[in-house]
């Protein structure tokens, strides 16, 4: 199970294949993303019966996720560069199955920061975005592929959109711990869908990508002024998405707002999260990706100042998470492409997964500092605020970023 060319599999199957991997490819964006973007609403109920445990116990395990799905996913998307997609993929299901089934079990911070925070952080980081869009990257040509990365980050999104309430409402009937049993069993699937994910290229590499090494690589792009704008951007992603998926649920409740109206919020996230990230994927292939970016960036800040200057209502946080939802994970076809314009696919699994990287330490401090803050303030604003600050600086940032090939493959982009 490789990603090199299976020539008699493309020959006998010329449409099938590429398609195949695409729907199997979304479906398990789906499944990666729809569990760990609906935390938040396990933290009420668990914190209420496992004895001695507070927010900032709960912040520090989904924080602890967060960071290990950042740090793992390089070494992740090393791999399926070199052996496969498919294998990592079974190697995600099996964790994230494991990781959502011990603090059901076992109920307590030892193993909800086990499970929930170190097996669901490597399970997501061996199976979300990253992996897969640079599965689809090997797959189509350079003209297709904002597009399917579009595809695959919808995909994602419309996860959030089904998880969310079906975790209020497996909660509500089940009690938590029986509803992370049925998520565990769910994550069972994507080993099955690994299989399409197994093989196939889009036409012949170049000579300079077949030869370049994984160091080679790294200098490359560690030299590179736009690639490290587009990094450090990133980071502010993380830190924003990331503290509103954990915190927001929570946040409503103090504001005396019906806890029904959080998984209205999250599911409207997720909902138009969809349309957002397929509106990015046609956006990014007709328009500078950069300045697109800095636009999405730039609107996160204005929504969140609007939010919090105007009186909680039901009606504002349907507002807001309608907003939030559009520009939500817009931001991951755009930058995913500009990594794959820069260096190439060859080694865009390692590439874009320590971009993802900065990202996930974006997300461990926006979800421990809430956490954190919270316990020593009794209030979320100084984190609200600062992801306002962090929004602007990087809409900045991205201004500078060239939308071009690295000098090794403009001969072949000619």
């Amino acid at each position: 199970m490789t990603d090199r060319p299976h020539a008699a599999d493309v020959a006998a199957h010329p449409a099938a294949l590429p398609f195949a991997a695409i729907l199997c490819g979304c479906a398990v964006a789906m499944l990666t993303f729809g569990p760990r973007s609906a935390i938040g609403f396990f933290q009420l109920p668990m914190l209420a019966e496992i004895h001695g445990a507070t927010r900032a116990d709960f912040s520090f395990a989904i924080a602890i996720q967060n960071l290990l799905w950042g740090a793992g996913q390089p070494l992740f998307g090393a791999i399926a560069d070199k052996h496969g997609t498919a294998r990592v993929l079974v190697i995600s299901g099996l964790l994230y199955a494991l990781g959502l089934a011990l603090p059901a079990l076992f109920p307590s911070t030892t193993m909800l920061t086990i499970g929930a925070g170190i097996l669901v952080g490597l399970a997501v980081a061996a199976g979300s975005f990253g992996i897969v869009l640079a599965a689809f990257a090997r797959r189509v040509p350079a003209t297709q592929r904002s597009f399917v990365f579009g595809l695959g980050t919808a995909a994602g999104s419309f996860g959030m959109f089904v998880f969310s309430p079906l975790s209020v409402e497996l909660i509500a009937r089940f009690g938590w711990e029986n509803a992370l049993l049925v998520l565990s069993g769910l994550m069972l699937i994507v080993p099955l869908l690994a299989w399409p994910l197994r093989g196939g290229r889009h036409g012949a590499p170049t000579t300079n990508e077949i030869e370049q090494t994984m160091g080679a690589a790294l200098r490359e792009a560690l030299g590179s002024r736009s690639y490290l704008l587009l990094t450090s951007g990133f980071f502010v992603c993380g830190f924003q998405v990331a503290f509103i998926t954990a915190h927001f649920p929570a946040y409503i409740a103090d504001l005396g707002i019906a806890p029904g109206w959080a998984a209205t919020a999250l599911a409207l996230i997720g909902f138009f999260n969809v349309i957002g990230s397929l509106a990015s994927g046609v956006i990014g292939h007709r328009w500078s990706k950069p300045y697109f970016l800095s636009l999405i960036y730039l609107g996160r800040s204005i929504a969140v100042t609007i939010f919090l200057l105007t009186p909680a209502t039901p009606l504002t946080v349907v507002v807001f998470s309608i907003v939030m939802g559009l520009l939500w994970l817009s931001t991951v076809p755009p930058t995913n492409g500009l990594v794959a314009i820069m260096f190439g696919t060859r080694h865009l699994g390692l590439l874009g997964g320590i971009v993802f990287f900065s990202h996930q330490i974006g997300s461990f401090l926006g979800v421990w500092l809430g956490g954190y803050l919270y316990g020593r303030n009794g209030s979320y604003d100084v984190v609200w605020w600062l992801g306002v600050a962090l929004g602007l600086f990087a809409a900045l940032v991205h201004l500078p970023i060239r939308e071009a090939p690295a000098a090794r493959l403009q001969p072949a982009s000619a």
